[in-house]
């Protein structure tokens, strides 16, 4: 091999280490952030569309009156074990909801995608009944998602001057 086309080889080494080295990371980290964003959004679509099973359930239940924005009275003893029970399962998917998608200091669509959960949580915590059924359903769940739904329902309290 002579020295000049030794030379280019050397020279393409270096023009790989110094420029393309650098760039095959920068195209690995914006493909793996692409991926990440994808699969929060698969997260949160999987989530509204078990709300939206949810809502389906208090439909199918519409003499339990879940879907009236007051809390439900002059129930028999098993409508009341059935609004127990559908009470408890939206109790358990705004856990979920919340581990699998809460962080702090949240941006962009993250942050805007948490928002349409806890406009969710807080539209419930308005409820007298569901904040009744969050002292029996919450005991054991995750701390963290304890405090902050316990933190939505006192600023949801009818009356309450805080804003959420």
């Amino acid at each position: 091999m002579n020295s000049a086309s030794g030379m280019m080889w050397e020279t393409a080494s270096y023009v790989v280490t110094v420029i393309g080295l650098p760039l095959a990371i920068a195209f690995y980290v914006l493909d793996r952030f692409k991926q990440r964003s994808q699969e929060e959004e698969e997260t949160y679509l999987h989530l509204t569309d078990e709300y939206v099973s949810f809502l389906k359930l208090a439909l199918d239940n519409a003499d339990l009156r879940l879907l009236d924005p007051n809390a439900t009275h002059g129930l028999d003893d098993e409508q009341k074990m059935r609004k127990f029970a559908l009470l408890g399962i939206l109790i358990s998917l705004f856990e979920r909801a919340y581990i699998l998608t809460y962080r702090d200091a949240m941006r962009g669509a993250e942050l805007r995608r948490w928002r349409s959960w806890e406009d969710w949580m807080v539209e419930w915590c308005r409820r007298e009944d569901f904040r009744a059924a969050m002292d029996v359903h919450l005991p054991g769940e995750d701390p963290e998602f304890v405090a902050y739904l316990q933190k939505l329902a006192a600023m949801s309290v009818p009356g309450s001057r805080q804003k959420v």
